[in-house]
């Protein structure tokens, strides 16, 4: 006897500031933010039994070291759930996080759970490399047919911004922008409702006294944006991954460390504890692309879950769509003819940072949280993916 697909619901949403590689979060373990993101996820629906969690799903792009052992299950038990309450970690690079959503919302769908927690987590200041700590690609990957797989990301979007012709000063323009848009928004406190602070306790040496001190801190704001930025400053920066190319520092996405985590119920937990969703899960969809043109992912990935849920992206009140690079960002603009107006109206990864696998339940967080405050309806989470990919998810405000 087959059963009806039934609604996920967002009920709780949060993150914490997201921190420069190095930066503010530099002594904090992934597996720590991650547990500090869900326990401030639970504490938001104090009515419902943690025990009643079905799973904890948690994105992570590069699972290694301080992030690995499945961070999901270590996460969850940090954080102080019960520990009946499993845990899996999922890895689809930069969509980690949106796909740890989407998972969670399938299971919910599916009847196989009425509770979920879907997170992600990433320290790029643990991972020494981008890559990961021992990088060893199949050698295969360097033949001519494979070759594109083994491009670094930048040389993707320097690709990119060829064949969409991009130009140099598009990409600063749009940089610049992300930055002046992601200050004013934490200068009017726009992102305080989605933050979780996260306390960090530093060791610093007294070279006087000889005596290692130690000093608390809780920061409140992503460390990232910078009101200094303009395309004056970015149109001196030389190019990084071609001597004649057009992709700098300034127009790609930050490395960054952060963490972030939402819950979804089935219509029947709403209804026995009489909660207000934040949104509805309305639909998901990856697709591939050539690898060597890796950040246009987007252009396929979108139209797909636009199909699968029944609008146009002129039904789109607010877009997330991950500023991987500057280029491969205005690619898929230009493509798919999207309104600039509505990508991302609080500034992207290019000035509040990128932490690869956590970025994707971030900006779950930053969307749910910004339609509920403008009155939006439609809703979507969108990024390129390593090796070829896009992922997209709508969410629906109810």
């Amino acid at each position: 006897m087959s059963k009806q697909i039934q609604d996920a619901y967002i009920v709780a949403a949060t993150r914490l500031p997201v921190a420069r590689r190095n930066g503010m979060f530099a002594n904090a373990r992934p597996d720590d933010m991650l547990a500090h993101a869900i326990r401030s996820v639970v504490a938001q629906v104090p009515a419902l039994d943690p025990a009643r969690i079905g799973d904890v799903i948690v994105g992570c792009a590069i699972p290694e070291a301080e992030q690995g052992m499945n961070v999901a299950r270590i996460g969850a038990l940090l954080a102080g759930l019960p520990n009946t309450v499993p845990g899996i970690t999922v890895n689809r690079f930069c969509a980690s996080g949106l796909q740890a959503v989407a998972d969670a919302a399938n299971q919910i769908r599916l009847g196989l759970a009425d509770v979920m927690i879907a997170a992600g987590t990433e320290s790029m200041t643990a991972m020494s490399a981008i890559m990961g700590n021992k990088v060893a690609p199949n050698p295969v990957l360097f033949s001519d047919e494979n070759i594109g797989i083994a491009y670094g990301m930048g040389l993707t979007a320097e690709r990119v911004a060829q064949r969409w012709e991009i130009s140099r000063e598009a990409q600063d323009v749009f940089a610049a922008a992300s930055h002046r848009k992601a200050c004013d928004a934490i200068a009017g406190g726009h992102f305080k409702a989605e933050i979780a602070p996260f306390s960090v306790c530093d060791h610093v040496p007294d070279l006087v006294t000889g005596e290692v001190r130690q000093r608390a801190r809780t920061p409140t704001d992503d460390e990232g944006a910078r009101r200094d930025v303009s395309v004056d400053t970015l149109a001196r920066l030389r190019p990084v991954f071609d001597a004649k190319g057009s992709v700098t520092a300034g127009n790609a996405s930050q490395m960054s460390d952060g963490a972030g985590s939402v819950m979804l119920v089935s219509e029947r937990v709403v209804k026995e504890h009489g909660l207000t969703p934040l949104a509805r899960f309305a639909g998901y969809a990856v697709a591939g692309v050539a690898p060597e043109i890796m950040g246009v992912g987007p252009i396929v990935a979108i139209p797909k879950v636009l199909r699968r849920v029944g609008i146009g992206a002129q039904d789109l009140d607010w877009i997330e769509l991950n500023e991987a690079f500057a280029a491969q960002a205005l690619a898929v603009i230009k493509e798919l003819g999207l309104d600039p107006s509505k990508i991302n109206p609080l500034g992207g990864a290019i000035a509040l940072g990128h932490p690869l696998g956590a970025t994707g339940a971030i900006r779950t967080a930053t969307l749910l949280h910004g339609l509920c405050r403008t009155g939006g309806k439609y809703g979507m989470v969108s990024m390129c993916v390593g090796t070829g990919m896009g992922a997209a998810g709508v969410f629906e405000r109810l």
